[in-house]
Formats: structure tokens, sequence, C-alpha cells
């Protein structure tokens, strides 16, 4: 019986020192100064009316099925990147939105390419993505897009 006491003391004992342990991992850096993103401007242009946002998306089941088509096609696109990939696609009336950061124009146009084979006119794309001046990382620049980060 003792040795039963003994054992679930040294198990209690390990367990609170490896809890302790743990704790002091998940400590943040202590310089956590970073300057809040500033999304002025692309705000600015999404508060405009005529300009079409993701809440906007028509729920018409031909639009959903335009926007299920465009965004499956360029997700397939391994050769795109994950930026890409997370464009927003807004179908509204059959006219296909997109908006977002991507890293090249190749991509750019690559997306819209996609999007007017799928709506079957490049009238009814609106190709509103902005391609991000590249770092030495590939990746576009934090301050170019920072509501994206």
């Amino acid at each position: 019986m003792k040795s039963f006491i003994r054992l679930l003391c040294a198990q209690a004992i390990l367990l609170t020192c490896t809890g302790l342990w743990a704790q002091q991992d998940q400590t943040p850096p202590a310089d956590t100064t970073t300057a809040a993103p500033d999304n002025t401007k692309i705000n600015q242009r999404d508060r405009n009316q005529a300009e079409p946002t993701a809440d906007q998306q028509s729920n018409a089941k031909s639009d959903r099925e335009l926007t299920r088509q465009v965004r499956r096609a360029i997700v397939k696109d391994k050769s795109l990147s994950t930026y890409a990939h997370n464009i927003k696609i807004i179908t509204q009336n059959g006219v296909v939105t997109l908006k977002g950061p991507v890293n090249t124009d190749e991509e750019k146009q690559a997306i819209a390419a996609k999007a007017a084979e799928i709506v079957g006119s490049p009238d009814k794309v609106q190709n509103q993505i902005d391609v991000g001046s590249k770092t030495a990382s590939g990746k576009p620049s934090p301050s170019r897009y920072p509501n994206y980060y």
C-alpha cells in the first residue's frame, strides 16, 4: 500500500513539474512592439457602394454556381500561390469580380483567364486583383497589402 501511495505522489510531482515547464515555453517574446496594420486605403475603396464586397455575393443559384466553378478552377491550379488561391470572388447577376493580392502579374492574368473561360466572356469579369511588390522571400510586401496579413 505504501509503494502505491509513493507511486501516486511521484506521478503527481512529475505532472506538476511538466506542467510548469510547458507553461514556461509558452511565454510570449519580450519584444512584441509591432505597428498596427493600416487598412485605410482598402477600406475606403470598399466603402464605395459601387464596389462589390464579399457580403454582396448574390444568393442566386446561378451566381453561386459560377463562384464555385471559378474558385474550383483557381484552387485546382497548383502553379498559383496561396495568395492567388485565396482571392475574393464575388458574383452578381453573372458578373464575376476578382479582388485581393497576388504575387505576380502572370497570376493575375491566369486567374482572370480562368474566370472568363468559365463565365463565357471576358466582359463579364471585373479584374480588381492587386499585384504586390516582391520581397526577397517572394511574398508580397506587407506594407503594400496590410489588411491581408
